[in-house]
């Protein structure tokens, strides 16, 4: 999922960045923006997927740790520690999704500009 949102709002910048120069044919930006916010909804629905998964390993991370306080013993550090192995992954994951949506969160106001200079001239 990651090497997607990253290469599409790639692909989106450089539409957008063509757009600006100039280069785009009538109806185009409508339809451009149509695409971009079902892909937006594509991405936050993964990213809330994410969130739920995340929150939900962060708190087993919680729950582990005062389960080590009240009875230490290898087997729950152990368990503290696969646990932290899965967490630390899906925060970068999660933190990745976050920061892509809000850049194409971006991208779409870009587009409502473009579109309204267009409509201006």
């Amino acid at each position: 999922m990651e090497k997607r949102i990253l290469a599409y709002r790639k692909y989106m910048d450089e539409l957008i960045k063509r757009l600006k120069e100039g280069e785009s044919v009538p109806g185009e930006v409508e339809r451009l923006k149509k695409e971009h916010l079902t892909q937006v909804s594509f991405f936050q629905h993964e990213r809330l997927v994410h969130l739920i998964v995340t929150v939900t390993f962060a708190i087993l991370e919680m729950l582990a740790i005062f389960l080590f306080l009240l009875c230490p013993g290898i087997a729950v550090f152990c368990l503290v520690l696969i646990i932290l192995v899965l967490l630390v992954p899906y925060i970068r994951h999660y933190y990745i999704l976050e920061n892509e949506v809000q850049k194409m969160y971006r991208q779409y106001d870009e587009l409502c500009a473009i579109q309204k200079r267009k409509a201006f001239f």
